[in-house]
């Protein structure tokens, strides 16, 4: 009786919590017998008990679920949660944990159907390419190996081959296949660089307004972060200069995020030299190098260094799909058996599959041709946009940040900072979503600021641009 009414007290758990949810089917006595070592009679008796207390129905050659009204059982399971959280057990988080517990991320919530979302990051799902992804998935899948086994941590060394031709001959980049290393993602890379470059207090250079995952990973390795501010051409070598020790600096020279400034050779000589000089770890990320519109692309900060401090980070998030977690890194030669040996304990590696099915596209012209016919369509949107905010707004804003991306920075000059979020509550409220740019500064910022949006305009077609420009416009003459 012991067994089965602990199975019971188990699936009553399971249903109050959600684990299965109305209709949800239940294994079938034969299964869940052979799973739990029990005997198939006594797996039987519970079932019908929670058949007889209105848990589940069961019927003659179906599978049993779960039935619906069992609202207030879920509700006696959340009692239990909060006495379970206070009678906790004592056990401590480690440092790290403690600051990561204390951390709150924002989390995007897909839009209302009838809403118009500025949001910066997505891709349309139209823009994938499906049928040559699944074209070459497939061909992947007829070529599977014999021996199923773990790969080198770095990655396949067919996709390694295929994207060090694609980084030299886009990017300039000049790197052995040992050097690059895929990862899931540029968050991954970040966190990798941090594990194994920072000790708690150790201080790193970000750029304000910057990425804020970046900051936070570093936070949470317990780093001194020191804003550096941003103008019309990157990260201000002057304020650099003033700062003694850093053990890294975040940058992203390519396409400032979120101003979208492009770091001239010049001050990518000097940012080099500085860190150089002070022994501090570069980490470029590539961001948005793919969407130029009408800049020329400059070398790399990889390419331009002499002695081995740059760590390069590049993703195909934004031109494929960021739901593939596919990255990459292109590591130091002294660093690559320690990262090696760090990616190999954190996950072994990227999933072979997609790796491989990228390599294809690398390799046959495909991926070159998509991010070609993106560029054209991205510039199509963001045209759309500067066109739409000219007729709605006209000189109530300045835009910044056109000359590559997919996002464009909006500033209000008459109206200030603090009005940010009345402002996207209002456009809200007429069906808009648009996004402050305030909670991209981590810093106190030197000099008073104007309000300003990121307004990004990828999920977008011409229409819902201007319509949703229009509608931000309204909502701007209720402030």
């Amino acid at each position: 009786m012991g067994l089965s009414r602990t199975l019971y007290e188990e699936f009553r758990a399971r249903i109050a919590d959600g684990t299965y949810d109305v209709g949800a089917a239940l294994p079938s006595t034969r299964t869940l017998a052979a799973e739990r070592g029990l005997s198939r009679t006594t797996v039987t008796l519970v079932y019908e008990q929670l058949a007889a207390d209105g848990f589940i129905e069961t019927r003659l050659g179906a599978a049993s679920r779960v039935v619906a009204g069992v609202a207030q059982t879920r509700t006696t399971a959340s009692g239990y949660t909060q006495q379970a959280e206070e009678n906790e057990h004592a056990g401590r988080l480690s440092s790290f944990g403690d600051r990561v517990g204390t951390m709150t991320f924002v989390e995007s919530s897909p839009a209302e159907p009838r809403e118009i979302d500025f949001v910066y990051g997505p891709l349309a799902g139209s823009d994938f390419p499906t049928l040559t992804w699944l074209k070459a998935l497939r061909k992947v899948e007829r070529q599977r190996k014999v021996r199923l086994e773990y790969e080198d941590p770095r990655g396949n060394l067919s996709l390694r081959k295929a994207l060090q031709a694609h980084l030299s001959r886009n990017r300039g980049l000049a790197c052995s296949v040992e050097q690059l290393m895929v990862v899931n993602g540029s968050q991954q890379a970040l966190d990798l660089c941090a594990r194994l470059l920072l000790n708690p207090g150790d201080r790193v250079i970000v750029e304000n307004p910057g990425y804020r995952l970046a900051h936070s990973v570093f936070d949470a390795y317990g780093a001194e972060l020191v804003g550096v501010d941003v103008d019309d051409y990157g990260i201000e070598i002057e304020q650099l200069a003033e700062i003694q020790t850093a053990q890294m600096a975040f940058v992203t020279p390519t396409h400032q995020f979120p101003l979208g400034a492009f770091l001239p050779v010049s001050r990518r000589h000097a940012l080099l030299a500085w860190a150089a000089a002070k022994g501090t770890w570069i980490i470029e990320d590539d961001y948005d190098s793919e969407y130029r519109y009408s800049v020329r692309p400059e070398p790399t900060l990889q390419s331009l260094d002499p002695c081995g401090c740059v760590i390069h980070v590049g993703t195909f998030s934004k031109t494929l799909s960021p739901q593939l977690r596919l990255g990459y890194m292109v590591l130091p030669p002294r660093l690559v058996n320690t990262f090696r040996a760090a990616k190999r304990l954190a996950d072994r590696h990227a999933p072979t599959g997609v790796q491989r099915a990228l390599a294809l596209l690398l390799e046959d012209g495909s991926y070159d041709r998509h991010v070609r016919s993106m560029r054209r369509k991205q510039h199509i949107r963001q045209q759309a946009l500067i066109i739409a905010l000219d007729k709605h707004l006209g000189h109530q804003v300045e835009v910044q940040g056109a000359a590559s991306g997919l996002h464009l920075i909006t500033w209000f000059p008459q109206l200030s900072a603090s009005l940010e979020t009345r402002l996207a509550q209002f456009a809200l409220e007429l069906g808009v979503r648009v996004y402050p740019i305030s909670p991209l500064y981590c810093f106190t910022e030197s000099k008073s600021r104007v309000a300003g949006l990121v307004m990004g305009y990828s999920l977008l077609d011409g229409y819902e641009i201007d319509e949703g420009v229009r509608r931000l416009a309204v909502a701007l003459r209720k402030l």
